[in-house]
Parts: C-alpha cells; sequence; structure tokens
C-alpha cells in the first residue's frame, strides 16, 4: 500500500494547459538533476544481463501465479498464488518476487547506478526508474507466460489470518496472466471473481482484521487526480483504492513482516522503522479534521479514526493524505549480532521489512538476500554485509529526493488547479503556525481540498476558522500562497 501521494493528471494531451504540465514536469525534473534515461554503460550492462540471467535449479512452474497490477505497470515486481492449507483449515500463499540479483551482480555498472538512484521516481504520469526497462519492464518483470528467476515465498497462515510459518527460495517461476486491479474488482463486484480471489479476499479480510487488533493501521492512501475539463480549467480528483487493492497491500505487509520475523530471530538483517507519532502531530491532524468538517472525537484513537474515512468522500481523501505526516521519520535500520533499539514500524505495531518492490527500491534486494541465505542455512552474502553500514543512509537519501520531487510535482498541480482563481476567498482552518514567526503557518481548504501556506499582518489564530484569500498560484514557480482576509 502506498504511504506516498500519487498524483495522476489526465488530459487531452495536446492542449496548452497540458503542455504546461509536461514542461513543468520537465523543468523538475532538470532542477534536480534527474533523468529517465541511462548513461550507455548502464544500458549495455543491463541488455548483457537480460540476455545472460544466473537461473536457479529449482523450478516452480507448476504454481499458477497471477499478477495484479494498474493496467499499464509492467514492472511487474510480485506474482500470487493462494491455496487451503487442507491440515490446518488455513491458507499457504505462495508470492514470487521478482529476482533483480538474478541480473545484477555487485559492483556492475547496473549495480553501481541503482545504488546511486536508490528508488523509483514518480509523479504526474511521469517515471525516473531505478533499473533500465530492459530488465525492470522486461527481463526482470514477472510478465505473463515467461519463465523469471524469482524469490519465491511460501507462507502459511492460519484461519485467522495469522502467519505460522515461511521460506523463502530461489526458483524458477511463470505467471499465468496479468491482471489489472479494475478488472478484477468488477468480477468481484458481480460475483464471478476466480477461487483464487475469493481466497485472496478471505485472507485479505483476516490480516485487516489483525491489523486492527495490534492497533496498527495502513492508510488507504488515494490517487489524486488532476483533470483537464477545457478551456484552461482543471479539477482536483480523488480515486479510492479498490478493495483487491487493499487485499494485495496485505499480502506485501504479510510477507514484509514475515521477512522481519526471520531477520529478528536471527539477529541480522535490515528493517523499515517508524518511530511513535509526535502527539503535536496528531493534534495538527484534528485540526486538519475539523477544517474539512469530518469528526474526530476526542478519545477515538488514531488508527480507528483512519478506520472510519471513505476515500470516495474528496474531504476524507485530502483527510488520508493528510494522514502521511505521522509517516514522517520513517527509516532503515541494519543490524549484524544485536537487535536495534527501535526496530518497530509504529504504524503497523509490528516489525516489518521491505522485501516485494526490488524493481523499484534498492532495499529489498539486500533484505531478501538475507532472508534466502537464513532459510538455506548458509552465510549471509558478504556483498551484503558490507552494504549495510552505508545502506540506510542511503536509502534516508533516496527517500529525501523521492519527497522532493513527489512535492515539487504536488505544487505544480496546486498551481495548475488554482492559477484562474487569484482575488477568490475560501473558508479554512488554520492547522499550523510558524514557531518563528506567527504571522506565517499552514491552513486546509475544504474545496479545493487541499493544504497550503498562508500569511497575515497579525498572528495566526491556530485551529480557528478563517476566511483566506488566493494572492498568488504560479505553475511557472509552482508557488501557490494564501493570504488572511
Amino acid at each position: 500500500m502506498p504511504s506516498n501521494r500519487v498524483v495522476k493528471v489526465r488530459s487531452s494531451g495536446d492542449s496548452v494547459t497540458a503542455q504546461e504540465m509536461r514542461d513543468g514536469i520537465a523543468a523538475i525534473q532538470a532542477e534536480m538533476k534527474v533523468s529517465a534515461a541511462f548513461p550507455e554503460a548502464v544500458e549495455r550492462a543491463a541488455t548483457e544481463a537480460a540476455a545472460d540471467p544466473r537461473l536457479p535449479d529449482l523450478d516452480r512452474t507448476d504454481i499458477e501465479l497471477i499478477t495484479i497490477d494498474p493496467e499499464s505497470a509492467r514492472d511487474l515486481d510480485q506474482a500470487l498464488h493462494i491455496e487451503r492449507d487442507p491440515d490446518t483449515g488455513g491458507y499457504v500463499v505462495h508470492y514470487a518476487i521478482a529476482d533483480v540479483a538474478a541480473f545484477v551482480a555487485p559492483g556492475d555498472p547496473v549495480d553501481v547506478e541503482a545504488n546511486r538512484r536508490g528508488e523509483t521516481l514518480y509523479g504526474a504520469d511521469s517515471k525516473i526508474p531505478l533499473h533500465p526497462p530492459v530488465l525492470s519492464e522486461d527481463a526482470a518483470s514477472l510478465l505473463p507466460d515467461q519463465v523469471r528467476p524469482a524469490l519465491l515465498w511460501t507462507i502459511k497462515v492460519d484461519d485467522t489470518g495469522e502467519g505460522t510459518d515461511v521460506q523463502v527460495e530461489r526458483a524458477l517461476v511463470r505467471s499465468r496472466a496479468k491482471l489489472s486491479y479494475e478488472a478484477v474488482q468488477a468480477d468481484v463486484d458481480a460475483g464471478r471473481e476466480s477461487d483464487l480471489i475469493g481466497l485472496l479476499s478471505e485472507v485479505g479480510e483476516l490480516r485487516l482484521a489483525r491489523e486492527a487488533a495490534r492497533g496498527g493501521v495502513s492508510l488507504p492512501l488515494p490517487e489524486q487526480e488532476l483533470a483537464e475539463t477545457g478551456e484552461g480549467h482543471w479539477e482536483l480528483e480523488f480515486r479510492r483504492l479498490t478493495p483487491v487493492e487493499t487485499w494485495n497491500a496485505q499480502i506485501s505487509l504479510l510477507t514484509g513482516m514475515a521477512a522481519a520475523s526471520l531477520m529478528v530471530y536471527a539477529r541480522v538483517g535490515i528493517l523499515r522503522t517508524l518511530p511513535p507519532a509526535d502527539p503535536r502531530d496528531v493534534q495538527r491532524l484534528h485540526r486538519t479534521a475539523r477544517a474539512l468538517g469530518i469528526a474526530w472525537p476526542a478519545e477515538q484513537l488514531y488508527p480507528d479514526f483512519v478506520r472510519t474515512l471513505d476515500p470516495s468522500r474528496p474531504t476524507h481523501a485530502a483527510m488520508i493524505v493528510a494522514c502521511t505526516r505521522l509517516l514522517r521519520g520513517a527509516g532503515y535500520v541494519t543490524f549484524n549480532g544485536g537487535l536495534p533499539e527501535q526496530a518497530q514500524h509504529s504504524a503497523l505495531a509490528s516489525e516489518y521489512a521491505h522485501v516485494t518492490a526490488p524493481l523499484r527500491r534498492l532495499v529489498d534486494r539486500y533484505a531478501g538476500e538475507v532472508c534466502v541465505a537464513l532459510c538455506a542455512g548458509t552465510e549471509v552474502p558478504e556483498w551484503v554485509v558490507a552494504a549495510m553500514g552505508e545502506l540506510p543512509d542511503s536509502m534516508r537519501e533516496s527517500g529525501r529526493r523521492a519527497n522532493q520531487y513527489e512535492n515539487a510535482i504536488v505544487n505544480l498541480c496546486e498551481a495548475e488547479l488554482l492559477h484562474d482563481r487569484v482575488g477568490d476567498s475560501f473558508a479554512a482552518v488554520v492547522v499550523e503556525v510558524d514557531e518563528k514567526d506567527g504571522t506565517r503557518g499552514d491552513i486546509t481548504i475544504e474545496d479545493p481540498a487541499i493544504e497550503a501556506s498562508v500569511r497575515a499582518e497579525r498572528d495566526l489564530p491556530l485551529g480557528e476558522e478563517v476566511t483566506v484569500e488566493l494572492v498568488q498560484a504560479d505553475p511557472a514557480s509552482r508557488s501557490v500562497e494564501f493570504r488572511l482576509a
């Protein structure tokens, strides 16, 4: 399940405003010095690797795996199969993850470039990939009817949704079908889902219930879509996650928790961590809820509040986006021989590791290698151990860059959305005031459902309803600013 804001653009493609958006994205990429293109040496090495991967001996092409992704996706990290466990009445989950290490060797040009990039950057239908497409969208991708090397996770789940056993090994696999979220959801809604999707819904719902019981929460982060309505105007829309996406995300979380359990038990590995939320950030979210007209009783805990939100409602969708503030401070911790002081991911209320998206995120390749070694009873590869000291800092830097890219795209979209409304007044609530300058702060507006900066000639009234005037919305500078009316 995504923890970052996903912004898409829907336009005619040949309008002046659509071209402005493309130019704006190109300017962001130039400013940040990021490019979808790879150096020639990296492309050459990737092409050679695609033609000569290191294949495992184990053949599990008998497992009838499928992938479920957005319709247009080609970088397919994960393929799924679920069956009932006749011995326990529970389930056996097979989850095949693309084996990037079958193509990328430590220190080769693709590895060096991937370590420099850290992760794929997304925003407004633009993509700066982690690996060259000859690998990420072709040879290493779990495309249908293609035999691929994979890390095959086999996880046993009991009838309450609790994982009871895990094994991961290298194997050849073959996906039977590339399905889309929308098509699978349509089948579910019509009551014609396959047996496999029926089992996915059972396990997904059980895992959601277990998440709630342990005090965890997964943000059902909606896609924000800027839709061109004609004559240079845009509207902000939100697309909620389908239940199928939520169930699928729970399988990924199940695998990440299983990976963490292996590493914690062995006292070696790489965990994704998140410290407990700052009470001030929770208080700000209470003010945001008020601004958006959403009831949040003082006695209701944050995870329980999030579960009341309906992402199909624009104000609720905006509230979910605002809740990403509590994910700030997430990071990675490596350990070898002992356990880190802070090993928990507080939002999930569990230990957790990133292992299911190696085509798009560097750390997953390293964590996957640790788990394969632990299950095989062999030493963790030296190249993995050698990278542990620098890996958290490398991922912190790539995360900073991804957030910078995402924020620049969001700012561009919001400036395009509002550029023809300069001078208009809006109802808002002040959700934050600058500690050093009380005349500056942040507001939440209900329509359109956005957060923005505001300035005033007097101290801003924190938590109060105010009227603000839009004084600037400039797509060229990606700046939006309001003034207290």
